[in-house]
């Protein structure tokens, strides 16, 4: 099912990746709780970008698809048909991985 949702502005929404990992190294079963959310996820849709005071469009660095790496307490959550995503600001992004 497709994302029924269009970010604005400098807006980009980003699908968190899976921590697979609920064992510590030492094997201790760490509970969902406890865990800590993921910095890295997958941008699944982009606004067009920051408009200036002047009027002038500056398009996102960041493009559908791509991996990035964000701030840990960035964005709002929000979920659709079981989903869990991201809407963060495009400067709330650190990295583009790869």
């Amino acid at each position: 099912m497709a994302l029924n949702l269009t970010p604005l502005g400098d807006r980009v929404i980003i699908e968190p990746s899976e921590d697979e990992a609920s064992t510590s190294p030492g094997g201790i079963i760490i509970p969902d709780t406890a865990k800590e959310k993921p910095q890295q996820g997958s941008v699944v849709a982009a606004g067009p970008g920051r408009t200036t005071d002047d009027g002038t469009l500056i398009n996102l660095e960041v493009k559908v698809g791509q991996t990035v790496i964000y701030s840990k307490y960035a964005g709002t959550e929000y979920a659709e048909a079981g989903t869990e995503y991201l809407i963060v600001r495009e400067s709330d992004i650190l990295a583009i991985v790869g």
